[in-house]
C-alpha cells in the first residue's frame, strides 16, 4: 500500500515539474494580433504577458479611438493567450496525473 502511495506522490510530482515546465515554455509562446485596419498590432506570450504594442501615427489625433482599438485589439490577443494556455496547462495535468480509481478527476 505505501509503495504505491510513493509511486502516486512522485507522479504528482512529476506532474508539477511538466506543469511548470509548460508555464515557461508558454513564455516563448507568441500570439500577434492586429485591429481590423491594421492601426493597432500587439503581440502577447502565451502567459498573458503584453510584449509589444504598435500604433499607427494616424491614431494618435483621436484619444478615444485610440483607447477603443486598443481594448477591442488587446482583448482578442488576451483571450486567444487564455485560450492557449488553458489548453497546455489541462493537457500536462492530465498527462501526469496518476490513474487513482474512483477519482475520474479528466473524463
Amino acid at each position: 500500500m505505501f509503495g504505491d502511495l510513493s509511486n502516486m506522490m512522485g507522479k504528482l510530482k512529476e506532474a508539477q515539474n511538466k506543469v511548470e515546465e509548460t508555464k515557461n515554455r508558454l513564455n516563448t509562446v507568441l500570439i500577434d494580433e492586429s485591429s481590423a485596419n491594421g492601426n493597432i498590432k500587439v503581440t502577447v506570450t502565451a502567459n498573458r504577458e503584453i510584449k509589444s504594442i504598435f500604433v499607427d501615427e494616424s491614431l494618435l489625433q483621436d484619444k478615444e479611438e485610440l483607447e477603443d482599438y486598443l481594448i477591442l485589439t488587446l482583448n482578442k490577443a488576451l483571450k486567444k493567450a487564455g485560450d492557449i494556455n488553458e489548453q497546455e496547462l489541462a493537457t500536462a495535468a492530465k498527462n501526469g496525473i496518476p490513474n487513482i480509481p474512483g477519482m475520474d478527476i479528466f473524463k
